[in-house]
């Protein structure tokens, strides 16, 4: 029987997001690629520090038991295949079961994700997230300068989602973007009752409840995952957000509605994994605190011209 990745949580990412490969990356960004592999050659047993996006991986692959796989992690990399071996190598001293991978050299990966059939592609690339957000794959560009995420709690998932254009659509945001705060509160208390239509992150969010659901179960080794909503919304624009969420019947174990307040501290506190929001100045205010994602998604990253 051919090998299949179906009925698994399917986590893409690039080298660069999963370990720290910024030294290296000057030298990738410029015009001649093969310094670069000559560096990575050069430090092939040297495993890399641990990325942004690592702590959330090696939690997501500790759902695996012996019974059953239920998270897969590939690596999806516009590194040549040389660098890909120190990306292996590293894997493996930190004792992460990854055994696939895709290296492109130079070339955009994103339309390997279909294949995979990606729940989420975590990439430092602006260009390869935006192509995989347009292919319907939840993606996120990390901030590689990001706080790394806070040791308390080793069993434990934490993400954090933004509302508007990341688990929902941007129709709200639209709306105030048109007609300010008091146009988008007229119009999110008159919807209250009507779920708000589906964004580019809902189906993490959907495969994140299968693994909450053999969590339940008691299937998972003893790893747990717990989610958060942190949205810039207030009363009375907060009814809508839940209403949503239970007509997809999905539960959040925390919802901050922080009415326009920075996030940045708020998730400090929750300690999350990862956070992904789509507006630019959120995701930066958090970096410090937690490690952060972009979701170019919606009206407020629409490209002009």
């Amino acid at each position: 029987m051919p090998a299949s990745l179906n009925g698994r949580l399917v986590v893409a990412i690039s080298s660069r997001a999963l370990f720290d490969f910024e030294e290296e990356n000057h030298l990738f960004e410029g015009s001649d690629d093969r310094a670069y592999m000559a560096l990575q050659q050069q430090k092939l047993d040297e495993p890399a520090k641990p990325g942004v996006a690592f702590s959330l991986v090696r939690k997501l692959l500790a759902f695996n038991t012996p019974e059953q796989s239920r998270v897969e992690v590939v690596i999806l990399s516009r590194n040549d295949p040389v660098s890909g071996m120190r990306v292996f190598r590293s894997a493996h001293h930190y004792g992460l079961p990854i055994e696939r991978g895709v290296f492109t050299r130079g070339e955009s990966p994103w339309r390997y994700l279909r294949p995979l059939q990606a729940h989420l592609f975590l990439s430092a690339n602006d260009a390869d997230v935006r192509s995989a957000l347009a292919v319907g794959v939840p993606a996120a560009r990390v901030l590689p300068h990001a706080a790394r995420a806070a040791e308390g709690h080793p069993n434990e998932v934490r993400i954090a989602f933004d509302g508007d254009a990341v688990l929902f659509s941007d129709e709200a945001e639209q709306v105030y973007q048109q007609g300010g705060l008091e146009a988008f509160q007229a119009h999110e208390v008159a919807l209250a009752r009507q779920p708000l239509p589906d964004g580019p992150f809902k189906p993490l969010l959907e495969a994140l409840h299968v693994l909450q659901q053999a969590e339940a179960q008691g299937a998972t080794g003893g790893m747990r995952l717990r989610t958060a909503l942190v949205t810039a919304r207030g009363a009375p624009a907060h009814e809508r957000a839940i209403r949503t969420l239970m007509n997809w019947g999905i539960d959040v174990h925390e919802a901050l509605f922080l009415g326009g307040l920075p996030k940045g501290e708020f998730l400090r506190e929750f300690e999350p994994d990862f956070f992904f929001d789509d507006q630019a100045g959120h995701v930066e205010n958090a970096a410090p605190h937690v490690p952060s994602g972009h979701v170019a998604a919606g009206v407020t990253n629409a490209r002009k011209g």
